[in-house]
């Protein structure tokens, strides 16, 4: 069932004014999603992605050693609404993230290891206030994961190296794929394609 962007902005917009509205504790408690139980955080070893160079080009597939800090290295890494949204399985308030509605050209990196996640080419305006991609780079890059922590089961994206929450995947997105990555600007960084 597709949802039509006058919804989705307007559940954005009451997000936003729901969370400024609210204490901060309590707004990053009551957004935090648990862990789906039928997919646990992967532990060391290597991964299996695809590589890109900023310029988008193609480096083919490669080998990765997976990227597992402890809670105080990734506190010490990233911000802290970054912190929250990765590890902890967090939210962003809608419209609040940085360039969460950029269109320039480039790529998404995960904002805890740097693989590449998503191309600006996929990249459309859901009127949600979060970026939002009708594909990933490479299937391979994320991992996905049930997640029954609100009253609706979703389906959570994370970084296939570093297990970082991204956001979710739902099936209200544009062709050709039908599906909207609603991902947290947060957990990525923007790298301008380098022409």
């Amino acid at each position: 069932m597709r949802i039509d962007s006058e919804r989705r902005r307007f559940l954005g917009v009451l997000t936003a004014t729901v969370a400024a509205s609210v204490s901060l504790p309590f707004v990053l408690r009551a957004a935090r999603p648990a862990v789906a139980a039928d997919a646990p955080a992967p532990k060391g070893g290597n991964v299996t992605l695809d590589c890109f160079a900023d310029d988008k080009k193609p480096l083919g597939t490669c080998v990765e050693p997976r990227v597992v800090l402890t809670d105080e290295q990734w506190k010490a890494k990233l911000s802290t609404k970054s912190y929250y949204v990765t590890r902890h399985d967090g939210t962003e308030p809608a419209y609040t993230g940085d360039g969460w509605d950029r269109h320039d050209n480039g790529l998404y990196r995960c904002i805890g290891c740097d693989t590449a996640l998503y191309d600006s080419a996929t990249k459309f305006d859901s009127g949600t206030g979060w970026p939002s991609f009708w594909q990933p780079i490479s299937r391979r890059n994320i991992t996905q994961k049930t997640d029954r922590s609100l009253i609706e089961e979703r389906t959570a994206v994370n970084c296939a190296r570093c297990d970082a929450h991204l956001g979710h995947v739902f099936d209200d997105g544009p062709d050709p794929t039908g599906l909207r990555y609603c991902m947290n600007a947060a957990a990525m960084r923007f790298v301008p394609a380098k022409v």
